[in-house]
């Protein structure tokens, strides 16, 4: 069998050369080339390929449209973050830091799955004998795993197939190399060939591929953006490794909820999911402290109920300095121009630093008026109300706007003892709900006028 030819295509126009320059011969762009495998015409097709009946354009409503049992992970959590489980001939993508746990969580799921079904773990990172001790470490019966130690794609492919394994595991993409490129495994070209020639064996099998990725020390997993848009599944591992709490956080999902959150305690035996991860976020005082205010975030279809925390204090310098932790900071600055213009606090000799208990990243601006509420307890050296759950997003013009599932995120508030709730006028629902106060503002002026 000859050896397939590389080429360099251009990432800005497409152009092709068959040598790697600094500048595209085409468009003039300078560093765009990348290496590419060229693709190797059928014989007796045209340039285009010949037009199978599979390739055949077809009316939708022709399409036998077919619900697909999903494959449990044998983690609860894991499954909610994944919409349900795994899908057979997905591809799901895991990026996180070093030592966070994403092989961890795989190997324990790998051992669980394995019981009714074949499954395949590639290692490209550890031994046999060390992925034996890391088992025999979480306590996990493995013995239905089967194990490769390879990083050659065409041996993985071929394993893949001769196997036909429902569920395969590679750790990680990062370290696979097609050795029809001259590139360097963990290259660009190498990661895009490799990802994609897994993802084609993955459709054409049936198989669900879960690809480990290494991240970079910005964060974002490492390769070309195209490996996140080439996967159905993109999943973020975070937390602090020094801290024993894991967050599994869903970024794109073709079979389920964007955004959705899987909690995790690290111990000793591994991964073990968190069934109430509300009391993560939430701290427990002997006495109401100012400072400190409640609300309720949604993250997917899951309400979570999170502590924010400010400290308002005389500023030392002529720039008052505005930090928060687990929020965005641009919007906090502008928060406090609102509580200046509309409630009349002002906080221009204040410095001003705001934080999400528990390490929780915020996102939704439903924890405006959460925000705005700490800062005033802060301010005034006066606790907010005893089980007091606060959400609403807060506009420019001082109104108390409301946000999605309102009383999704009272329900779960009530269920965790909640007795009192500040929310906009547009969030009131329309029945009580059982066990919570509502108290239903339109202003920022008549949320702070609850601390006077």
């Amino acid at each position: 069998m000859a050896k397939a030819k590389s080429v360099y295509s251009c990432t800005e126009c497409g152009g092709q050369v068959l040598k790697w320059q600094g500048q595209c011969p085409h468009c003039q762009a300078w560093n765009t080339l990348v290496e590419t495998v060229a693709e190797a015409t059928p014989a007796g097709s045209n340039r285009y390929g010949r037009l199978t009946a599979a390739g055949r354009p077809q009316r939708l409503s022709e399409v036998e449209a077919r619900e697909e049992s999903r494959i449990p992970s044998g983690l609860e959590e894991f499954d909610r973050v994944l919409g349900g489980g795994l899908v057979p001939g997905g591809v799901v993508l895991i990026g996180g830091e070093p030592g966070i746990g994403k092989s961890t969580l795989l190997l324990q799921s790998l051992s669980e799955i394995g019981k009714s079904r074949k499954v395949l773990y590639v290692s490209g990172e550890e031994s046999p004998q060390q992925i034996a001790l890391h088992g025999r470490r979480l306590g996990v019966d493995a013995g239905n795993v089967i194990i490769l130690p390879d990083t050659n794609l065409q041996r993985i492919e071929s394993v893949i197939r001769s196997e036909r394994p429902e569920v395969a595991v590679i750790d990680s993409i990062q370290t696979l190399y097609f050795d029809e490129l001259q590139s360097a495994p963990g290259s660009v070209a190498q990661v895009r060939e490799c990802a994609s020639r897994l993802t084609r064996v993955a459709k054409s099998a049936a198989a669900t591929m879960v690809l480990i990725g290494h991240v970079t020390k910005e964060g974002a997993i490492a390769g070309p953006r195209v490996l996140e848009h080439m996967v159905d599944t993109v999943l973020y591992f975070e937390g602090d490794t020094h801290s024993r709490f894991r967050l599994v956080r869903a970024f794109k999902n073709r079979y389920g909820a964007v955004n959705e959150l899987g909690v995790f305690a690290m111990e000793e035996k591994g991964l073990k999911g968190v069934s109430n991860p509300s009391a993560l976020f939430l701290s427990q005082y002997g006495a109401e402290v100012a400072g400190s205010c409640v609300m309720v975030t949604q993250e997917g279809t899951r309400p979570l109920l999170v502590e924010i925390q400010a400290l308002v204090d005389d500023a030392h310098a002529p720039n008052p300095r505005r930090l928060s932790v687990g929020l965005e900071q641009n919007r906090l600055a502008l928060l406090l121009a609102v509580l200046h213009r509309h409630a009349g606090i002002a906080c221009f000799d204040q410095d001003v630093f705001v934080n999400a208990v528990g390490g929780v990243r915020i996102s939704e601006p439903a924890a405006d008026l959460a925000v705005l509420m700490a800062v005033v307890s802060s301010l005034r050296n006066r606790a907010l109300p005893p089980k007091l759950v606060v959400f609403g997003e807060v506009g420019l013009t001082g109104e108390v706007r409301p946000v999605q599932r309102g009383q999704e995120r009272l329900r779960e508030a009530a269920k965790l003892g909640f007795t009192r709730a500040l929310i906009s006028r547009a969030n009131r629902p329309r029945s009580a709900v059982p066990g919570i106060d509502v108290t239903a503002v339109e202003q920022v002026e008549q949320a702070v006028a609850l601390l006077r």
